[in-house]
């Protein structure tokens, strides 16, 4: 039957034409901050999204050997989440933000849910998106902010010695929710 395994692809996101110019001006920036406000490496966090998908499964499924469009049944079906995680410059690693579609506490983790309690200990946060996408929002922003990302800075700062108007520095992605003029204005 001339039949072979195959998975089903998408094209990728095209980098702009530019992108070597904005890595190098993006690292020239952070450089001069880190040297101009005398920022320490705990001081300064990186933080990335990612989907979680639940029991992916490799979507592959048999096909006819150089078959360009290959069906399968089920893909589009996912549970996922979204987990924001950050990592300071020094290699501390920030608590979790995991974001959860829906629009109530019954679509995170229940309170009694195995290991909820040592996520909760150690500062991980579990919100529900108030929408139907799994991805970070205005208040899901403000909320990793203001949960993780400035108490982090806090005892830092403390454990440092350094006055709290110590600058700091964060790094995340240029996702619309990033750039926007309203989550902006709250930094």
């Amino acid at each position: 039957m001339k039949w072979s395994r195959r998975k089903s692809t998408k094209a990728s996101q095209k980098l702009p034409d530019d992108y070597v110019e904005q890595c190098a001006r993006s690292a020239l920036r952070k450089a001069k901050n880190i040297k101009e406000f005398d920022i320490p490496s705990s001081l300064w966090v990186n933080s990335d999204r990612t989907q979680v998908i639940y029991a992916p499964g490799d979507k592959m499924t048999w096909a006819e050997t150089g078959a360009k469009q290959v069906g399968s049944v089920g893909v589009e079906e996912k549970r996922v989440f979204t987990l924001m995680v950050s990592i300071a410059s020094d290699g501390q690693v920030l608590p979790f933000q995991a974001i959860y579609e829906g629009k109530t506490e019954k679509s995170v983790p229940s309170k009694d849910a195995r290991n909820r309690r040592e996520c909760d200990d150690i500062g991980c946060c579990f919100h529900f998106s108030g929408m139907k996408t799994y991805w970070s929002n205005q208040e899901t922003m403000r909320s990793f902010v203001e949960e993780i990302l400035v108490p982090y800075f806090d005892r830092q700062r403390k454990r440092l010695g350094l006055p709290a108007n110590q600058k700091a520095m964060w790094t995340i992605d240029v996702y619309s929710v990033h750039r926007s003029e309203e989550f902006r204005a709250y930094m």
